[in-house]
């Protein structure tokens, strides 16, 4: 019994359209003489971003940037259609209580593991923080008076390995 429906790496085909301007021919001829084997890969890249762009005018997507730096295992686990949903579905979770994604941000930055305490430590900041004051011309001051032959020369001090949940959590996804 075979399933319907298109799958990664499967090839498909299709016909230029007869209306095609003679200027995307040549185009297309260039990105074949360029490309030579890798032209199939090309226009398939063409059509993804197309699909793409399609679904961010009907709003049924957002672009998200994302941090440098992610292993190609981690690449590889965003690209997967259960992670793209669950990401959906967190960035629904989020919008749909504002109150709690303050609590969860709170958590986040406080490294509290209870979201209460989160939502406490983040109470008890805003009331003791004061709005800061100070003029530009002061900050430029500091930064004119800043010795950086004291930062040059002190010595790197060891940093403990970091604990990384994300990677944790996506090793486990991908078991």
């Amino acid at each position: 019994m075979s399933e319907k429906g298109l799958k990664r790496g499967q090839p498909i085909t299709f016909r230029i359209p007869s209306d095609a301007s003679d200027h995307t021919l040549r185009e297309l001829q260039k990105l074949k003489d360029v490309e030579r084997r890798n032209f199939s890969s090309k226009i398939a890249e063409f059509v993804i971003d197309g699909v793409n762009d399609s679904l961010l005018k009907h709003r049924e997507a957002i672009v998200v940037p994302l941090p440098k730096g992610l292993s190609k295992a981690q690449r590889d686990w965003l690209k997967h259609e259960h992670s793209e949903a669950l990401l959906g579905s967190i960035v629904y979770q989020l919008l749909s209580d504002p109150n709690r994604t303050a609590a969860l941000f709170a958590s986040i930055n406080s490294n509290a593991l209870e979201v209460d305490e989160a939502l406490y430590l983040q109470e008890e900041t805003a009331a003791t923080v004061e709005p800061e004051t100070r003029d530009f011309r002061e900050m430029d001051d500091d930064l004119d008076n800043f010795d950086w032959t004291k930062v040059t020369k002190s010595e790197p001090t060891p940093v403990e390995e970091e604990i990384d949940p994300l990677g944790d959590f996506l090793a486990q996804m991908n078991k």
